[in-house]
């Protein structure tokens, strides 16, 4: 059975009991997050289900806020870190359409094309969901004990003081994160079999989005978002413990292609540290 078949499964199951399915989505930046939520979304439509999809970048703060919440970071960028978010609104949404059993299903939504590729807030989306799949780079990341952390990224090469000092700050906005997680009932995670493979990927999404004549980022714009993920929460620390928890894993070569292993895997635990 494959796994688009399981979920769909898991779905029925679920809404049979009046208790709407939340999957979430963990990926890095251009990891194909986007192309396997429209998939399975219209895999369950075939199957008669409303998959409604989710990004946590919908979720982000209004304008005025956001640089607020990201003053003074290392990477220049207006959002992606955690504290550029809003979960609580995520988090509230959700948990009013599960007491309702399902149905009618209201969330933010957030275009990242306005702005000059900036982002800003547009109006929510409504409709009926069955299930929800929530995507997102941090998606079901956990906070270390702030001396674990701070010992942590200081001995990371990678990361320069300021790096450092950033990171220590996202560990502990992390926490407001955790109730939303909680509300997940399965995750799966793109897991990159190198991890300069983001960037790649990334600009090879910005230079699409501007031939469809959407915003787009001068190179320097989009380097400083794929180093505010990938040093914001850095993957060795925090992306891959969810290896060991996540309910599905898929490997990604650089082509995206690599297929499934189920959760546990030992070969898993085994790959290469980012």
């Amino acid at each position: 059975m494959s796994l688009e078949e399981q979920l769909l499964e898991l779905c029925r199951r679920q809404l049979a009991l009046r208790r709407p399915v939340v999957l979430g989505l963990n990926g890095p930046v251009g990891a194909g997050k986007t192309t396997f939520s429209r998939q399975l979304q219209q895999h369950c439509a075939a199957a008669g289900l409303r998959l409604a999809v989710a990004s946590i970048d919908d979720a982000y703060l209004p304008w005025e806020q956001r640089l607020q919440a990201m003053a003074g970071n290392p990477f220049g960028v207006t959002r992606v870190p955690p504290g550029s978010h809003d979960p609580a609104l995520l988090s509230a949404c959700i948990h009013h359409w599960r007491a309702a059993g399902g149905g009618p299903l209201r969330l933010p939504r957030f275009d990242k094309t306005l702005r000059g590729g900036e982002g800003d807030r547009i109006a929510d989306w409504q409709g009926e969901a069955d299930a929800l799949l929530l995507e997102g780079w941090l998606l079901g990341c956990r906070p270390l004990d702030l001396e674990h952390a701070a010992a942590a990224l200081a001995a990371l090469p990678t990361l320069n003081a300021a790096e450092q000092a950033w990171a220590l700050r996202c560990n502990q906005a992390l926490a407001a994160y955790q109730p939303l997680w909680r509300q997940l009932d399965q995750l799966i995670q793109l897991w990159p079999l190198r991890w300069e493979l983001p960037r790649r990927w990334r600009l090879q999404a910005e230079a699409r989005q501007r031939r469809g004549g959407g915003g787009w980022l001068p190179a320097t714009a989009l380097n400083g978002l794929v180093d505010a993920s990938i040093k914001s929460l850095p993957p060795e620390l925090y992306q891959r413990p969810l290896l060991a928890h996540a309910n599905w894993v898929r490997l990604l070569d650089a082509r995206r292609r690599c297929g499934w292993e189920g959760c546990g895997a030992a070969a898993l635990l085994q790959l290469p540290q980012p």
